[in-house]
């Protein structure tokens, strides 16, 4: 399947051997304050995460969170990439790193490589975030990036989040497909 690139980091898709990394992910501080506690206590409950979350997005949509790990030694930092939710008309962007991994620009550089290969790879017209009204750090990202805020709205557990969007014109489109099949033809 096809994944996002960028100069620092590797996007790969997760699978079982990944369940060690997951727990201690998901069990983070930060994961626990602004995702949320997923119920993995085990290496059997991670599996179980693995499969039931990022594997089944990638056979059913094409995308999925994919392990980022820094290219020069394949340590897993954090999870990036696209899901798709009931509660949301289109797929979302999320990220989640190790504390270890926070300040680095790491999160940025993920989630900038997953907006673009929605953009260029998967040709979505507009993505989606959605992140806790108190997650100042991840706002700021997201918004670096480009996500505009459109509305704030309440989970079902009572936690305040903002919805966010970044959407393309076809004229952007339109330009970078122009630049690229000009770059081609001068390459030949």
């Amino acid at each position: 399947m096809p994944c996002p690139t960028s100069p620092r980091l590797r996007f790969d898709e997760l699978d079982p051997d990944d369940a060690d990394f997951i727990l201690r992910l998901t069990n983070s501080e930060g994961w626990l304050r602004y995702i949320g506690d997923r119920g993995v206590r085990s290496r059997e409950d991670a599996i179980r995460y693995i499969e039931d979350g990022p594997r089944r997005l990638y056979r059913e949509c094409g995308y999925g969170l994919w392990r980022i790990s820094r290219i020069d030694d394949r340590t897993p930092m954090g999870l990036c990439g696209l899901v798709r939710r009931d509660s949301l008309p289109g797929p979302d962007l999320g990220f989640a790193f190790l504390p270890e991994f926070w300040g680095a620009g790491y999160a940025r550089e993920a989630a900038q490589a997953s907006l673009d290969f929605a953009r260029e790879q998967l040709r979505l017209p507009s993505l989606l975030a959605i992140c806790q009204t108190d997650n100042a750090a991840s706002l700021k990202l997201l918004e670096a990036i480009g996500f505009t805020r459109v509305e704030p709205f309440t989970q079902e557990d009572g936690h305040q989040l903002w919805r966010l969007e970044v959407a393309w014109t076809r004229a952007d489109a339109t330009d970078r497909e122009v630049v690229g099949t000009a770059a081609a033809a001068l390459d030949r």
